[in-house]
């Protein structure tokens, strides 16, 4: 064989190899082949919607997924935002929705029926609700846990029946609002507090810590009640109505990436109340940044 020949088979042979390597599956690589449109994910201006919106941001971004994030948003136009098509999807809560931009009356109403309510308003939006998580960021009140295991209390009955030895870290729109004072004193009774004092929410924590105040009001995954020295006191009357988290995502979002529901729902199964506080407690206590938080979460459970 003359070497222009030799030179001319080698050189169809590395061809030939270029091309099947070239089509080879890439096995776990091949997650990395961007899908559908790209999804810009928003948050609201607090810790747990940011922790959320980076976890099903990440998660995506392991499927495949393009995603781009809007953190930070006011929640006082995320939902404008959303209708607005500024964002495809973000964090909201199903009391949230029912109530706040329906106008729905959900005090007494189930988790499913709240969640009912959610999705059928929102149907008409061109919106969609996901199956919501079991975490629950409800309104509550928090106890130091020291002095709720002196005085034995556990619930909001056992609160009310033993309000004269408890000191009542409050805050002003609380002791106004139906869903504060007013409406637990109708569902439970008077609180005759040992004393009823009112503080900057940003301080109640600190207020309780310095032991100048034993209970004070509070949302239930707050990162705090994760930390051992508080918990949230049990509404055994069922007064208030359950903010469960929820993807809100836009339907044609949904369309172009029908594959984004399955992961969004198989993350959100396991956020529970109990989960998200101690994520909350990662970033509000302990200093980390959400973007770690959720990229170790993420490790570990998707």
């Amino acid at each position: 064989m003359n070497n222009k020949k030799k030179w001319s088979i080698i050189g169809l042979i590395v061809i030939i190899v270029a091309v099947v390597i070239a089509a080879w599956p890439k096995g776990n690589n091949s997650k990395q082949t961007t899908k559908g449109t790209t999804i810009t994910i928003g948050s609201k201006n607090f810790s747990e919607s940011k922790i959320v919106m980076q976890i099903w941001t990440d998660a995506l971004k392991k499927d495949g997924y393009s995603v781009k994030t809007k953190p930070n948003i006011s929640s006082s136009v995320v939902y404008q935002a959303i209708k607005s098509k500024q964002i495809d999807l973000y964090p909201e809560y199903t009391g949230t929705i029912a109530m706040t931009y329906l106008k729905g009356k959900i005090v007494g109403k189930s988790a499913d029926a709240i969640a009912n309510i959610a999705r059928k308003g929102m149907k008409k939006q061109g919106l969609t609700t996901l199956n919501y998580a079991p975490g629950n960021d409800a309104q509550g009140i928090a106890i130091r846990t020291s002095v709720a295991k002196k005085y034995g209390i556990k619930t909001i009955s056992d609160l009310q029946k033993k309000a004269n030895k408890i000191r009542f870290a409050s805050q002003g729109e609380f002791d106004k609002r139906e869903d504060g004072i007013p409406g637990l004193t109708k569902v439970y009774g008077k609180f005759n507090f040992k004393s009823h004092k009112v503080y900057d929410p940003s301080l109640k924590y600190q207020i309780l810590a310095k032991g100048e105040g034993d209970i004070t009001p509070a949302s239930t995954t707050e990162g705090q009640l994760a930390t051992g020295k508080y918990f949230a006191l049990t509404d055994n009357k069922h007064f208030w109505p359950a903010y469960n988290l929820v993807p809100l995502v836009r339907n044609q979002t949904l369309k172009d990436n029908p594959g984004i529901k399955k992961v969004l729902n198989k993350i959100d199964r396991k956020l529970t109340t109990t989960e998200l506080q101690k994520l909350n407690k990662k970033v509000d206590v302990d200093g980390q940044s959400y973007q770690s938080v959720a990229k170790d979460w993420v490790d570990k459970n998707y």
